[in-house]
């Protein structure tokens, strides 16, 4: 395990180094001046994500669309990803992640676009898109669309599952010694009584779980900022300074680079928002809508809410924590957020526990989904439930595997997702602009 784990974080390394830097955040920011800063509809899309697409084809609602997407981008990135990088990158990995995210907007909108712009009616009349069918149908690269499942189904694994169920067996271990195996055992179960329903079952309880799932934590962090005011403004003053000069951050963030800062923290921004990837369209192109254009800004107020709120606020929930509490072991990742929220009176250690229980949760149900499209595009529907069988098995075994191994795997797939898809984006963003244009939705 330590071998395989060594070859994996070096693989990661090697793809998230400056090429991919470029090509993501170049992609982010070559999207959102072509579109002419769509940032600037998002209250816009808001308003949208909630109103009905009348007589509009489709599985789901525009809102339980995006409630299965923001399930499944509202994870343990949010929380245990951002200590991480402000572990390894230091306070200015915060502003990095923050910044992917913005930018991202762009490119999730424009996802969102091409999934319904290219999604297929299948003789059951669901709806079927995403990155794959953009691939093919868009560009004639049927190899790419493979491509692109493959790692979409192998990902789904790793980011979607493994990942998860190793942050809530490792809480409820830690602080209510639990047994891994017996959280596995429980997650699974419960996993599997919501994926059994389909995506319709799906979308239905993200609809109603997610919001309040989000909109806790966020009155959370709200008050432990408010705890931790003194230091508020300090915080955001080294979060900017080290995005740029890591050695301002100081003490045990010392040896860390540029390079490391901007590395992990666009990392973790697209393992939280997943803007690039190619993950959330697969679910946009179920919505019932016929506006591509309608459906690519409620498909873009995910990255809003996931990245530019909920991820900014843990980021300053650590770092003003870091400095209110000088005896925080700020260098350990994995139990980084439980330090911080723990030195909450009251409300911290069951914030924290909420929030990595229903965040991790929820990630499974969405990535649930984004794994089954991705296999019935590879194979049909015949090994559907074979899949179902191992996703449920992985979410058991990741319970008690290395979170190392995990995290790192979880950075190369990403990786290798998001490079196909972005050059679907790049290929047809003149589509994506001018029918944005013509749109009077935009």
């Amino acid at each position: 395990m330590d071998t395989l784990n060594a070859i994996i974080t070096e693989a990661a390394s090697e793809l998230w180094g400056w090429p991919m830097i470029l090509l993501l955040l170049g992609t982010h920011l070559y999207l959102t001046v072509r579109l002419r800063f769509p940032q600037r509809r998002i209250l816009h899309a808001i308003r949208l994500s909630v109103t009905r697409d009348k007589d509009a084809e489709g599985d789901v609602s525009q809102f339980g669309a995006l409630a299965t997407s923001l399930a499944a981008t509202i994870g343990t990135g949010n929380i245990v990803g951002v200590a991480t990088a402000v572990a390894i990158g230091g306070p200015g990995a915060v502003l990095w992640c923050w910044l992917t995210g913005f930018l991202g907007i762009a490119t999730k909108y424009s996802e969102g676009f091409l999934a319904v712009k290219y999604r297929v009616k299948t003789s059951d009349g669901s709806m079927l898109g995403g990155p794959m069918y953009a691939l093919e149908r868009g560009m004639g690269w049927k190899k790419m669309a493979i491509a692109f499942c493959i790692f979409t189904a192998v990902a789904s694994f790793g980011i979607g599952n493994a990942v998860q169920s190793n942050a809530i067996s490792l809480l409820c271990q830690q602080t209510y010694h639990i047994p891994e195996a017996w959280t596995g055992i429980v997650v699974a179960i419960l996993a599997a009584l919501v994926i059994l329903f389909g995506v319709k079952g799906i979308a239905r309880f993200c609809s109603m779980f997610v919001p309040l799932m989000a909109l806790l934590y966020i009155v959370g962090c709200i008050y432990i900022l408010f705890v931790n005011s003194a230091y508020l403004w300090d915080a955001l003053c080294l979060i900017c300074r080290s995005a740029f000069s890591p050695a301002a951050a100081g003490g045990g963030f010392a040896g860390t680079t540029i390079m490391m800062t901007a590395r992990y923290g666009i990392a973790r921004g697209l393992f939280s928002n997943e803007s690039g990837m190619g993950s959330a369209p697969i679910v946009a192109a179920a919505a019932r809508t016929k506006d591509p254009v309608r459906q690519a800004l409620v498909t873009s107020t995910a990255t809003f809410w996931d990245t530019v709120v909920i991820c900014a606020l843990t980021g300053l929930v650590l770092v003003s924590s870091i400095l209110a509490y000088p005896d925080i072991d700020y260098t350990n990742g994995g139990t980084l957020t439980q330090m911080a929220f723990d030195k909450i009176p009251v409300v911290g250690a069951p914030l924290l526990t909420f929030g990595i229980v229903t965040f991790a949760f929820s990630t499974i149900l969405g990535w649930s989904y984004y794994g089954e499209r991705a296999v019935e595009y590879l194979s049909g529907k015949r090994f559907l439930t074979l899949y179902r069988v191992l996703f449920v098995c992985t979410i058991f075994f990741g319970a008690m595997a290395q979170l190392t191994f995990v995290w790192s795997l979880s950075d190369l797939l990403n990786g290798l997702m998001a490079v196909p898809n972005l050059i679907s984006l790049l290929a047809l963003s003149g589509v994506i602009v001018s029918e944005t244009r013509a749109s009077k939705d935009f």
